[in-house]
């Protein structure tokens, strides 16, 4: 069982040497670089990894096209702002050593947000399939939140996926503007229907859903923060689709 490590990356210096750093259990790493213009191609290929440019056409497809690219048909795709922990390493291997008994791997992913591990908020243990085999598995979703389908056998591994999240309230911000974006051109190619009382409504359960029902008050003010910034992006998303809609 031969890995391949695939990483999609835009302007990521901040983070692409942790990430590569975490692959020890890849046999190789691939790296496809959309245009960044700081360090991150420069410091990919000090690191080892095989950097490839290409344009940007979407999450799925760039994440598709990479692991096209790969050596091996096993793919471990991570993002930039990731890292694989030592108790997922440690499985990885030893499934490198036995041998595959799936087609493709879900792993917790556990995430840091302004500097804190969040345990609660719906954020954990927020399982991922990122270790799969690339004959029995696609990446889909045309604008954001893309996720893996299997046409196979899935089977679980407990080790963490650390996933390095906003490190300021203001870099969130800036980040869900572009995500809040996408996902209303989304809604307009579904031609939702955006009334007032959902402007009104999805905000406000989403809030109670992360504070109270997936007790994101136990993470403290992160919790909070985390609870009101989600309940924004519910907002934003659904008004930006009600002001892009024609005849709205």
């Amino acid at each position: 069982m031969k890995i391949s490590a695939t990483i999609i990356t835009y302007n990521e210096e901040r983070n692409i040497a942790r990430a590569i750093e975490s692959l020890r259990c890849a046999d190789e790493i691939i790296v496809v670089d959309s245009g960044s213009s700081d360090r991150t191609m420069e410091i990919a290929e000090k690191l080892g990894a095989r950097v490839i440019e290409r344009n940007w056409v979407g999450y799925s497809d760039q994440k598709n096209w990479a692991a096209d690219q790969a050596s091996h048909d096993w793919i471990l795709s991570l993002d930039a702002d990731e890292a694989v922990s030592e108790m997922l390493e440690a499985e990885i291997w030893q499934l490198k050593k036995n041998g595959p008994s799936a087609d493709a791997y879900t792993m917790p992913r556990l995430a840091q947000y302004l500097g804190k591990w969040i345990l609660h908020s719906g954020w954990h243990p927020d399982r991922k399939s990122r270790l799969y085999h690339r004959r029995k598995a696609k990446w889909v979703g045309a604008y954001v939140h893309e996720g893996l389908e299997v046409s196979g056998k899935i089977q679980e591994l407990e080790g963490s996926l650390l996933h390095f999240t906003c490190q300021s309230l203001s870099e969130h911000l800036r980040t869900m503007d572009r995500y809040t974006t996408l996902a209303a051109e989304q809604l307009v190619e579904q031609k939702a229907k955006i009334s007032l009382w959902k402007l009104f409504f999805k905000p406000w359960w989403e809030f109670n859903r992360t504070y109270f029902l997936k007790r994101g008050f136990l993470d403290g003010a992160e919790g909070m923060a985390i609870a009101w910034t989600g309940a924004l992006y519910v907002f934003l998303k659904y008004a930006k689709a009600r002001f892009m809609l024609p005849g709205r």
